[in-house]
């Protein structure tokens, strides 16, 4: 027998494992503020069995205001019966990991977010050995569903219900496993808060540059050599955005990853030969984690981004964002007032839609 779900849950454990990428697990805080309106009181936590142990994302999620815990479990892939996979020797390390998780939460709700695969459905059935509560999935494949205890429709029926595009973006995810909870999303936007490390940061930024002059984000990102194709032109960049300097004076603040340093570099030397002045730019590339990096976001009128984690973050704090695409990629897309998405767009686009940004009174969110 299919075991009830509670009135009222007290203590949830959702479970994901698609991707450690911040952008990836931060849209996820959609569906964990939908949770938290219909149960206030009820505590959030969030097991990863994950790939990619150690990953930069880890520490800001670690520190996501609406969850009460954040657990990265390394899960080992190998070859298994010739097939790419976890095989039995890592599952006997992992397996009493979960156990240990879920009896120390004892939650009374599981909700498994992935709709791909067995590994997830395994660790929350096993995590419901040691906590006996009901636990929900997505029956993306025949015969998913039965492993649940309740099952939420696959994601290309959850889309044509909720009349939403196909392929859908990644936030709406989250809600296929809601939707057996009855749980809409109801425009709801993925959702962070400047942590202590980031307001320090800011408040340290604001005294290297103290005045009224607001102070635009930029993030070029993309260092990676797979990642390159996404990367911005550097000299588009430079043109469109020392235009935008002249009109509206403004503070330029990159960030960045370490490995994007150079990238960062090459930047300010072009601009400073086009431009002539570098003394209102600050590089952070290399000098912040992914939760000191919030206070940075947060100090700026202006957040310009490509297709990268910090484009994510800064509207998760709804921070006017900028985002530059170089080829569409809907399911990545944000659609919010504060919010704007150029697609191969001309520099007077990205000049223009700056301008429509830096021409609205700050709302001082930030101080």
């Amino acid at each position: 027998m299919p075991r009830p779900l509670p009135l009222h849950p007290r203590r949830i454990l959702l479970i994901k494992s698609h991707s450690a990428g911040i952008g990836d697990i931060l849209r996820s805080s959609a569906a964990w503020a939908v949770l938290k309106k219909r149960w206030p009181e009820a505590e959030l936590h969030l097991l990863f069995p994950t790939r990619w142990p150690g990953y930069p994302s880890e520490e800001l999620i670690r520190d996501h205001h609406l969850l009460s815990s954040a657990h990265f479990l390394p899960m080992a892939e190998g070859r298994f019966l010739g097939m790419r996979g976890v095989g039995p020797a890592s599952w006997r390390r992992f397996l009493p990991q979960v156990g240990e998780i879920a009896a120390r939460i004892q939650p009374d709700l599981i909700i498994d977010h992935e709709p791909y695969g067995l590994e997830t459905t395994l660790v929350a059935r096993w995590a419901k050995r040691y906590s006996g509560a009901p636990t929900v999935g997505v029956a993306e494949v025949p015969g998913r569903g039965l492993l649940y205890d309740h099952a939420a429709p696959g994601l290309r029926r959850y889309a044509a219900r909720q009349g939403l595009d196909w392929p859908m973006d990644y936030t709406e995810r989250d809600f296929a496993a809601l939707a057996a909870l009855g749980l809409p999303r109801n425009g709801q936007a993925i959702l962070l808060q400047e942590t202590a490390g980031g307001r320090t940061l800011r408040q340290e930024i604001a005294r290297q540059w103290p005045g009224e002059r607001p102070v635009v984000g930029l993030n070029i990102g993309c260092g990676t050599a797979d990642a390159a194709a996404k990367r911005p032109d550097l000299e588009t960049l430079v043109q469109w955005l020392g235009r935008l300097a002249q009109s509206h004076p403004h503070r330029l603040l990159l960030t960045g990853a370490p490995f994007e340093a150079p990238v960062n570099t090459a930047f300010v030397h072009s601009y400073r030969r086009l431009w002539g002045n570098g003394t209102d730019i600050l590089d952070l590339a290399g000098k912040t984690t992914p939760s000191t990096l919030t206070g940075a976001i947060a100090g700026c009128r202006l957040f310009i981004s490509s297709d990268s984690g910090p484009y994510h973050m800064a509207v998760a704090m709804g921070v006017p964002t900028l985002a530059l695409f170089n080829f569409p990629n809907s399911v990545h897309y944000h659609h919010h007032a504060w919010t704007r998405v150029l697609v191969a767009g001309s520099p007077e686009a990205a000049y223009d839609a700056a301008v429509s940004f830096l021409n609205v009174p700050s709302s001082g969110a930030a101080s």
